[in-house]
């Protein structure tokens, strides 16, 4: 198979490389450019683990092909590193260490990428705009409540006031016991 040239801003690094036409730009990050927190959970788009920014859009690395992403710019959670060389000082990553977001870890870059996503197309997210946002993401860990907890402190929201929101708006209007009605036809 006749390699096909790619230049693909990765990071804010460029790469040019020859690939395969049908390679995906999930294997390109790990393979070509050496780049691991893109993890491939499953190649059918099902899991979100190799969730990437794709000129800032979220998208599933694993159904894009890299000559898809030919002249394009690809951030992945290596590229959320400071200055420092740190991604966990980036205000998502840290919202999912503070909220305890992760436990193995596996799904972590993945729904770091889409959150950081979800910010950028919604800075006024609540907390179901994040759960249909992450709808495609999987977690076999967590629960997702952590999860939405660091989505909502990374853009800035009081998780624990969404909550009480969330709470109050499925709580019934009244009192237990008592009639909204009228009090025609009401027996003593």
């Amino acid at each position: 198979m006749t390699g096909v040239k790619v230049e693909i801003t990765v990071n804010g690094r460029s790469t040019s490389d020859e690939v395969e036409p049908r390679l995906l730009l999930a294997h390109y990050l790990r393979e070509n450019v050496g780049l691991k927190a893109t993890n491939i959970g499953c190649d059918t788009t099902s899991c979100g683990a190799c969730t990437v920014l794709l000129d800032g859009q979220s998208v599933k690395s694993c159904t894009v092909l890299a000559v898809q992403a030919d002249q394009l710019a690809v951030t992945t959670m290596e590229g959320l590193a400071g200055e420092n060389g740190d991604s966990l000082d980036h205000p998502v990553t840290a919202a999912f260490r503070a909220e305890h977001g992760l436990q193995c870890g596996f799904c972590t870059p993945g729904m770091v990428m889409a959150v950081t996503g979800l910010i950028a197309e919604n800075p006024d997210l609540d907390e179901r705009a994040v759960r249909e946002g992450l709808e495609g993401n999987l977690c076999r860990c967590t629960g997702y409540h952590n999860i939405v907890r660091a989505a909502l402190v990374a853009a800035g929201k009081d998780p624990d006031a969404e909550q009480e929101i969330e709470a109050l708006s499925d709580a019934p209007r009244t009192a237990p016991g008592f009639s909204v009605g009228s009090s025609e036809g009401a027996s003593a």
